[in-house]
């Protein structure tokens, strides 16, 4: 393993130093689509204790025709509701030249799978003052991940979450494979929360809650899941989305793991 020594300084809990509940949990749709379904995901979050919203804006997608997002008009929506609600946002960063109008709405930066290696945003990123969730490379090492932990440590900023969201293997009946063991080696090894990512971690809807359930029980940080209305609508990988109903079942077995 590589010598990390921005990681190797961590002694805090960066989730209580941010003032961040535990275990962290954030939901909310794979991409914003409208004002009026982004509202009724915030008013059920709300309603379940969550206050920190997922909504993608910007949309890195495998295929160029796939729904890449509202951009710019998502961020305006997220300000008319961040001014009604008392509601926190997650969001990918797919380039450096967002950075500054993400700031205005943004509580906590996203950095995606496909991104990880992408140093040079890395290195953008790390000038921000915001936390930022960093998702593990769908092909990458642990040593990668922190190396990508480090790139956005090196200006002083150590408010870094990392998010374990499932790793290519050979298993074809699974989006990815979650690395529940990993997760919490990497937890231990850097001292910096870890999360997971449960829906793309198996695109399977029907996985989604036992395995949030089991990273906490294991002893991962939180986790942070895809919701929609009608997931088989989602404009953005409805298979693994769950629904409203199916989200607020979870919320109360998870208020009986956390007592």
């Amino acid at each position: 393993m590589h010598n990390y020594p921005h990681i190797q300084q961590i002694d805090e809990d960066i989730l209580t130093k941010l003032g961040m509940p535990k275990p962290l949990i954030i939901a909310g749709p794979c991409a914003i689509e409208n004002e009026q379904d982004l509202e009724e995901y915030i008013q059920t979050l709300l309603a379940e204790g969550v206050t920190y919203l997922r909504g993608g804006i910007f949309k890195p997608r495998t295929s160029p025709h796939d729904f890449q997002g509202l951009g710019s008009e998502a961020i305006e929506m997220l300000k008319r509701l961040k001014a009604k609600y008392p509601i926190k946002i997650v969001t990918e960063i797919t380039d450096g030249s967002q950075l500054e109008a993400l700031e205005e709405v943004v509580d906590i930066l996203q950095i995606g799978t496909r991104n990880m290696y992408n140093y040079e945003l890395l290195k953008k990123v790390s000038m921000s003052k915001k936390p930022v969730l960093l998702k593990r490379g769908f092909s990458s090492t642990i040593d990668e991940w922190l190396g990508a932990a480090e790139y956005l440590m090196q200006n002083g900023n150590s408010n870094i979450i990392l998010c374990e969201r499932g790793i290519r293997t050979f298993e074809p009946l699974l989006r990815n494979t979650l690395d529940l063991a990993g997760a919490l080696l990497t937890k231990e090894i850097s001292h910096l929360p870890v999360i997971i990512d449960p829906s793309h971690a198996t695109g399977n809807a029907a996985l989604v809650p036992n395995l949030a359930k089991a990273a906490l029980v294991a002893g991962c940080d939180g986790f942070m899941i895809e919701i929609h209305k009608n997931p088989p609508c989602s404009l953005s990988d409805p298979n693994q989305a769950i629904d409203l109903d199916t989200f607020k079942k979870l919320m109360n077995e998870v208020k009986g793991l956390i007592k």
